[in-house]
């Protein structure tokens, strides 16, 4: 069975491609409401922005989870940000960028950091236990056997659930054998992986904000 989501895709609607739903987001929100939810990974709580033309993801799962960031460059105060987690056995990226803003008081400017790999077909960024904690995503995707509403505990596809995550084990959960993504453009707050092979890579910093991927 093929699944296809045409247009684009934003955390505040209900959307499959990338986040898995107003419910699961809900669960996510009764769950830490009820501290039954860890925070899964400490993040700098600045969002970075990626897109790519084309990912290919092998054993695709999604669920959600909470990241905790700091609210201040100080790392005073921290804050927390569901997320929706999505995770591949193995991926490839073809025309990767990723770009991050960051507030330099002594500089009294943002400053731009642009990250680009995998220019072609021939050269495209590989990686493997692959996990994306996405915030916002829009794409064109076409999924293959796709399972939308597994449990998180019952998934069979996709890496195994990072340790810390405490994700609920009843919690809504999709997979699918396959994943295509197509003209991508998302908000993340982190990005791990086992493995990240990053062909043709071309790093920069500068002040202008079109250095931003999108």
């Amino acid at each position: 069975m093929e699944s296809q989501v045409r247009g684009g895709t934003r955390w505040k609607r209900f959307a499959v491609v990338m986040v898995p739903s107003v419910a699961a987001a809900a669960c996510v929100g009764v769950g830490l409401a009820q501290g039954a939810l860890a925070a899964s990974f400490s993040v700098s709580g600045q969002q970075f922005k990626v897109s790519a033309g084309h990912l290919h993801g092998e054993g695709f799962a999604q669920y959600g989870g909470i990241d905790s960031g700091y609210t201040t460059t100080e790392g005073k105060d921290k804050t927390v940000h569901p997320v929706a987690i999505s995770s591949f056995d193995t991926a490839t990226i073809t025309k990767m960028c990723q770009s991050v803003k960051t507030e330099v008081p002594l500089l009294g400017r943002s400053v731009y950091l642009r990250l680009e790999a995998g220019p072609s077909d021939q050269k495209k960024v590989e990686a493997s236990n692959l996990y994306i904690d996405v915030a916002q995503l829009d794409a064109d995707a076409t999924f293959k056997n796709i399972d939308i509403g597994v449990a998180v505990k019952d998934k069979t596809r996709g890496p195994a659930v990072k340790q810390g995550e405490n994700a609920l084990p009843g919690g809504f959960a999709q997979q699918a054998e396959t994943a295509d993504l197509y003209g991508v453009k998302q908000t993340a707050w982190a990005t791990t992986a086992g493995t990240f092979k990053l062909s043709g890579l071309s790093m920069r910093l500068g002040m202008d904000p079109k250095m931003e991927c999108y």
